[in-house]
């Protein structure tokens, strides 16, 4: 029987190619920084120009690149954690599969303090999806779960 902790092999899925097009030359295209078993949940995106966040500001950074999606697969865009401990955090970030115009990020800054993004800065992390379409059912009632209508907050702090 083996060990524990004993490094296992994890069976990759196919992974989808996802087509890139650069709309500007100093796009980069999206990559991880690590790969492998352990590697990265997401790829890194990039601004392709300089830009300036004030304060409470909340402004769409372009990346220069659009992205073709399989109809199987979306993307979902996240914060960098390296920004985010600094207040600049990302507020909308859900690709659908037939979005072709420009990936921009929608950035705010809830620091005290100006931040300036440089081209080529790593500003967001791409995770790509697959796509479930669901069926909703309109019901009278739900079934009973132990966490009930608990919301925020209702596992303690």
């Amino acid at each position: 029987m083996p060990s524990p902790l004993a490094p296992t092999t994890i069976p990759f899925l196919a992974a989808p190619t996802i087509k890139v097009q650069k709309l500007h030359p100093a796009a980069q295209l999206p990559r991880y920084s690590h790969a492998g078993p352990f590697g990265d949940l997401a790829a890194d995106l990039h601004a392709v120009s300089a830009w300036k966040i004030e304060p409470g500001e909340t402004v769409a950074v372009p990346t220069g690149i659009a992205l073709e999606l399989p109809a199987t697969h979306g993307a979902l865009v996240e914060d960098r954690s390296g920004l985010a401990v600094k207040g600049i955090t990302t507020l909308a970030g859900v690709i659908d599969p037939g979005y072709r115009g420009e990936i921009k990020i929608v950035l705010t800054n809830l620091s005290p303090l100006a931040y300036a993004i440089n081209p080529g800065d790593r500003i967001a992390q791409l995770r790509i999806v697959k796509r479930i379409e669901a069926t909703f059912e309109e019901v009278s009632t739900l079934a009973d779960a132990p966490r009930g209508a608990g919301g925020f907050g209702s596992t303690g702090i």
